[in-house]
């Protein structure tokens, strides 16, 4: 027989009905291991207590050096970035030159900066009235010498490698013409034109049409005191400086290859815009004294020559084509009738 002495060592909590499930409750006899003290918070400057959004807040704030440290890791790939896009954009699209004589003035002054589009001759031929850059080696220089490699293998590698690079990045600033190989010039005459200097008004002529350079020459300069008739040869181009008194153009190059002309394949590109100083900003369109109508006829009869000489060719060939045609039939129905 059970009795309190003997009744297990559990209590039922009483769910407050009749027939109720009695759940197990944990004796009030066991052992209990004495609760862990709480840690202690760590209060705010001045003794107030943290508000409840700021004690829940979060503690993972980052460093402030390591964003410091993450853009200054990010700059160096930005240069380099940067540079690449320019060292493309200057050899295939525009290039920046200065001037450093007065053979263009008053168009181009000494330190002026222009941008050259080096683009545009590979959408349209070379106009007259074009202010252009180009090399002058094998025209107006002698061929560049030939030069034999360092035996010093990191000479070499140096001249392979970083010189011309360090060549490139110069002359995104500028590089300025005139000087060594490179000239700036305005177009007179295009391959075939036949230019002279003077006629009776002492005007330079092509193809016999006068120039009225008033527009674009040295304030008082006389079109040229040299006297030259020229025809330019196929490939090859007759240019001029605007201050002709002291431009060292065509005129004074009658003795070199070309007789003074320069070859279309040695031009860079077209000077289009002066950007430096802020003060010359200034657009380099061609002058009015090219809207010459014969120089329009000729530049208008240009493109559609091909066709021309396709049609001329293909009429009599169609002519003799239709003639064999009908000596076919003719001889054809001959036999017929036999």
């Amino acid at each position: 027989m059970n009795d309190e002495r003997g009744s297990p060592d559990w209590l039922t909590e009483d769910l407050g009905a009749p027939g109720g499930v009695a759940e197990p409750v944990a004796a009030a006899t066991a052992r209990q291991d004495p609760p862990e003290p709480p840690e202690p918070r760590e209060e705010p400057a001045g003794g107030q207590e943290p508000s409840e959004g700021q004690q829940d807040a979060p503690k993972s704030k980052a460093p402030s050096g390591q964003r410091r440290w993450s853009a200054w890791q990010e700059l160096p790939v930005l240069i380099v970035v940067a540079l690449a896009i320019a060292l493309v954009i200057k050899s295939f699209v525009v290039q920046p030159f200065f001037i450093p004589s007065s053979s263009m003035e008053d168009t181009l002054l000494i330190g002026d900066k222009v941008l050259v589009n080096k683009l545009v001759y590979d959408f349209r031929g070379i106009d007259r009235g074009d202010v252009i850059v180009f090399n002058g080696t094998g025209s107006w220089n002698p061929p560049a010498p030939v030069s034999h490699p360092s035996s010093d293998p990191i000479v070499r590698a140096y001249d392979v490698t970083l010189r011309p690079l360090f060549s490139s990045i110069a002359g995104l600033f500028g590089t300025p013409t005139d000087q060594g190989t490179d000239y700036v010039k305005r177009v007179i005459g295009l391959p075939g034109d036949h230019v002279a200097c003077c006629n009776a008004q002492g005007l330079v002529t092509v193809n016999g049409a006068p120039l009225h350079e008033s527009s674009y020459l040295y304030p008082g300069a006389a079109p040229s005191a040299i006297h030259f008739s020229i025809t330019v040869p196929k490939g090859r181009l007759w240019v001029m400086g605007d201050n002709r008194a002291v431009s060292d153009d065509s005129r004074m190059r009658t003795g070199d290859p070309g007789a003074g002309t320069v070859p279309e394949n040695e031009v860079i590109g077209r000077a289009f815009i002066v950007v430096w100083p802020p003060s010359r900003w200034r657009t380099l369109p061609i002058p009015a004294t090219f809207d010459h109508p014969a120089f329009k006829t000729a530049a208008a009869a240009a493109p559609f020559a091909p066709l021309v000489a396709g049609v001329g060719a293909a009429v009599p060939l169609t002519w003799l084509q239709r003639r064999a045609r009908r000596g076919v039939q003719r001889r054809r129905q001959a036999r017929k009738r036999r």
